[in-house]
Order: C-alpha cells, then sequence, then structure tokens
C-alpha cells in the first residue's frame, strides 16, 4: 500500500513540475481535422541546472566542557598483602602486591586438595604486558609428634565391662496372643426359616 502511495505521489509531482504533458484539450463540438496526420510530439522536459555548490547549514560549534578527574594520580603507587593459616579448616593462602605508575608486581600462593602448594608470581607493564610464572612444591607431610604417655594419678580398673543394657532381649519370640478367644465350639444352624408373608406368592410369568 505504501508503494502505490510513494507512486502516486510521483506522478503527481511530475505532473505538477511538467515533466509529463497534459493532454491536449479540445472543446465541444469543434470539429476535429480529420484529414490532417496526427503526430505526436515528446514531452517537453525541463532542463534544470545543477547546484553548484551544496552548503550544509551552519551549525555552531561549542567546545563540551572537559570533566576534570580531581583524584587522577598520574603516578599511583600502593603495597599489600594477607596471609591466611587456618588450622581448622586447612586453608593456606596469601597474596602480596605492589604497583609503582603501571607496573606491577605480586605473587600469590594456595594449598591446593591434593596438598601440593601453587605459588603464582606476576608482572604487569605496559610494555611486557601481564607475565604470569606458577611454581609447584610437593605435599608437606607433617610429621606426627608423639608425646610420652601421662603418667595417670589414679589407678586404672582392673577390668573393663561392656555397657550393661537397659532392656534385655527377648529369649525367643512367641506368636501374638489373640485379644478376643474364639468360640469353643458352633451352635446349630436353624433349622428352618419361616416364610415371610410378603413373600410367599410365587410369580410366574
Amino acid at each position: 500500500m505504501a508503494f502505490k502511495l510513494v507512486v502516486l505521489a510521483v506522478l503527481v509531482a511530475a505532473a505538477h513540475a511538467g515533466i509529463i504533458g497534459a493532454p491536449a484539450v479540445v472543446a465541444p463540438g469543434a470539429p476535429l481535422a480529420a484529414h490532417a496526420p496526427i503526430a505526436y510530439a515528446a514531452p517537453a522536459v525541463a532542463k534544470v541546472a545543477a547546484p553548484l555548490a551544496y552548503a550544509a547549514p551552519a551549525i555552531a560549534k561549542v567546545a563540551a566542557p572537559v570533566a576534570v578527574d580531581t583524584d587522577y594520580d598520574p603516578n599511583p603507587q600502593y603495597s599489600y598483602a594477607y596471609d591466611i593459616q587456618d588450622a581448622l579448616t586447612g586453608d593456606s593462602k596469601g597474596q602480596q602486591e605492589s604497583r609503582n605508575g603501571d607496573v606491577v608486581q605480586g605473587s600469590y600462593s594456595l594449598v591446593e586438595p591434593d596438598g601440593t602448594r601453587r605459588t603464582v608470581e606476576y608482572t604487569a607493564d605496559p610494555v611486557n604486558g601481564f607475565n604470569a610464572v606458577v611454581h609447584r612444591e610437593p605435599a608437606v607431610v607433617a610429621k606426627a609428634v608423639v608425646a610420652a604417655p601421662a603418667v595417670a594419678k589414679v589407678a586404672a580398673p582392673l577390668a573393663y565391662a561392656a555397657p550393661v543394657a537397659k532392656v534385655a532381649a527377648p529369649l525367643a519370640y512367641a506368636a501374638p496372643v489373640a485379644k478376643v478367644a474364639a468360640p469353643l465350639g458352633y451352635a446349630a444352624a436353624p433349622l428352618g426359616y419361616a416364610a415371610s408373608p410378603f413373600h410367599a406368592k410365587a410369580i410366574v410369568g
């Protein structure tokens, strides 16, 4: 639909500009020259000179205010370190790092799950980028220090008895006892039933 609208707008603009000639108008009742040959003229094309130059609209360029960082340090320097040795969880790790300008140097170490210690030494600078060297040390097995047994001031018991059970285990399992005793004998069934007066007739159909 939009295409049809665009085509219609182009045709209207071309007709208005005079590119497409208007049809000849003949007054009603005027004699037509039948003997004259019909000549078709090419539509008149208006020649429009191309513009010599295109001038962009003048836009005033105003320099945007430049934000100045008052906290900028052209030569940043820092240094930090930490070390964690937790005997309860076995966590053992540490790191140290220092920076002087654009050069950063540091290292960190940790104990991996298999017990080996991994140490990484790294540097970073604008010329060489980030470089790291990894060292692995085998697991350190701590020798257990066994102290001599202390002499007890109280005499040890002569015998050790196993704990006594609070509930004795049953010697034998018995079948469950019925709560209601079964009858000793059965009474004989009634000898006969009296016919109901309501069902005395048989319907044969």
